[in-house]
């Protein structure tokens, strides 16, 4: 599946849910399915800069898509990495440069975040373009 389908499937979800409670219901149960990392890769080099809350990603190069594993220490940001990691886990890392993000304006997320929480939300996304950068280089 493409990257826009699946931001698309992302947006028709949230698009369910009636007012911001649910939605957060919904990222918080989001965030309990995600991919986790292992523990060794949970270090200071994993972890996205300008997160109010703690959030380690990991990038694998897998037949020549990217495979992102994630944690938080916070359930509310373990939702927003979770859906950044269904939106961009098993592309090429040429499609994720070449993504946009509007589909997190779609569903209204940076308006229902404090500030710090957007821009650990921005932090997370382009920390998962520069794993692409870095591991399309070593693409066949």
């Amino acid at each position: 599946m493409q990257i826009k389908d699946i931001q698309n499937d992302i947006v028709e979800e949230f698009s369910m849910f009636e007012d911001w409670e649910e939605r957060y219901q919904y990222m918080i149960d989001l965030g309990k399915t995600l991919p986790l990392i292992e523990s060794q890769y949970k270090t200071d080099d994993n972890l996205i800069k300008g997160c109010q809350s703690k959030v380690w990603v990991h990038a694998n190069l897998v037949d020549n898509r990217i495979v992102f594993t994630a944690d938080s220490d916070a359930i509310i940001t373990k939702g927003i990495i979770a859906i950044l990691i269904r939106a961009f886990s098993n592309q090429k890392p040429q499609d994720i440069i070449e993504a946009d993000t509007t589909f997190i304006d779609a569903i209204g997320l940076k308006d229902h975040l404090s500030p710090t929480r957007a821009n650990g939300l921005v932090s997370m996304i382009k920390q998962l373009k520069m794993y692409a950068i870095a591991l399309k280089t070593q693409v066949n």
